[in-house]
């Protein structure tokens, strides 16, 4: 590898052009990128696919292509819950994300210019379609299994939805039918602190801008991370981490209103990280997809009827209490309505102290439930 190039096991898929969207408009010459782990027998009836949440890349796990660790990297690989020895895995990058696919930062091949705010409204009907339409590429007719986390769960729903009898079993992992007027609620304000960020100005901030550049919205990001990250953890998370500690007095911000606690520095730590790692008009576009989403609409006005639309034969799905963000009640929805529809279903309460990040960070417990399923298909 030649010195300073970074690893990229990505692989992109070119989307149908042109590639209609839910809401309208169309793109064109528009793609996916996606990774891939194990091999597809030759019955071509092992496959699993993996659809993310809102900010992850398509590297969910180490590869012979890029070694490093992915965002589930201790769920998928050889002889873990996801066995790569056993299943040939996709994960696939959102349409609308800035990890590979095409998104608002990508050029409009019709002017030139990125996209910006005139890319069509997403929706995640959208994400499901261009999901499929990799899956297809790699000549895999129906899945193995489909899972979903948080917004890739709804993507997952509409996924199910959309392409009826393309997929065997479905692992719903801390997701909902729809969005509650919390979690909407939470991601307006996201939304609305980068809009108000001056230099978002109306999407033309310096999409290429370096670190230390201005014409960014950093601080709209970063608030908009840190409501985010609040509400992955619960209650508890916070006060057995953080407690009321205060910073040493040389760590404190010397002025007015400064940060004064740990967890105001934990969060500003998190920020910053964050801030340059995701396109904001991409976290826009995305934050509203997830809002749109509703199972209902396709079940006259009913989630049940919704659900009850969905063929496949089982389905694990797996909520965990301290979750305010897409709360046990949801799931346990989202499992009753795949029982109403037919389907086998297993339900799993953890009690995880990590809330909505517990998928990520609870990996003993999420591992048991689901390889444990896995292994029975």
């Amino acid at each position: 590898m030649p010195q300073g190039t970074q690893p990229d096991a990505r692989r992109y898929c070119p989307l149908p052009s042109p590639f209609k969207m839910k809401r309208g408009g169309e793109l064109r010459d528009a793609r996916v990128a996606y990774e891939t782990w194990g091999t597809l027998n030759a019955a071509r009836d092992n496959a699993v696919l993996v659809l993310t949440g809102l900010s992850p890349s398509a590297h969910m796990a180490a590869n012979a292509e890029d070694p490093s660790d992915g965002w589930w990297e201790g769920m998928a690989g050889p002889g873990k819950a996801i066995d790569t020895d056993h299943w040939f895995v996709i994960c696939v990058n959102s349409l609308g994300s800035d990890k590979g696919s095409t998104c608002p930062a990508s050029v409009d091949p019709a002017t030139g210019e990125p996209y910006r705010l005139s890319f069509p409204d997403l929706s995640l009907e959208d994400v499901a379609n261009a999901a499929h339409v990799v899956v297809q590429s790699l000549g895999v007719e129906r899945l193995a299994c489909l899972i979903g986390c948080s917004m890739g769960g709804m993507a997952a729903l509409g996924y199910m939805l959309l392409h009826p009898g393309s997929v065997r079993a479905h692992v719903s992992v801390d997701t909902a039918p729809q969005a509650q007027p919390f979690a909407i609620a939470i991601r307006s304000l996201q939304r609305e602190a980068i809009r108000l960020d001056p230099r978002w100005d109306e999407g033309r901030y310096d999409i290429h801008a370096g670190a230390d550049d201005v014409g960014y919205p950093d601080m709209g990001m970063a608030i908009a991370r840190k409501l985010g990250v609040i509400t992955y953890r619960s209650a508890m998370e916070w006060n057995g981490r953080f407690a009321r500690i205060r910073l040493d007095p040389e760590k404190r911000e010397d002025e007015p209103f400064g940060f004064e606690f740990e967890v105001e520095s934990y969060l500003e730590a998190h920020a910053r990280r964050f801030v340059r790692s995701f396109d904001p008009n991409c976290y826009l576009y995305l934050s509203r997809a997830s809002d749109w989403f509703d199972i209902a609409e396709y079940g006259g006005g009913s989630i049940t009827g919704g659900l009850g639309r969905i063929c496949i034969e089982r389905a694990l799905v797996i909520g965990v209490s301290t979750d305010i963000l897409f709360p046990l009640a949801q799931q346990e929805q989202i499992a009753d309505g795949l029982r109403v529809a037919g389907a086998q279903v297993d339900f799993v309460a953890l009690d995880s102290p990590q809330g909505h990040d517990a998928f990520l960070v609870d990996i003993k417990n999420y591992s048991r439930a689901i390889g444990g399923f896995l292994a029975t298909l």
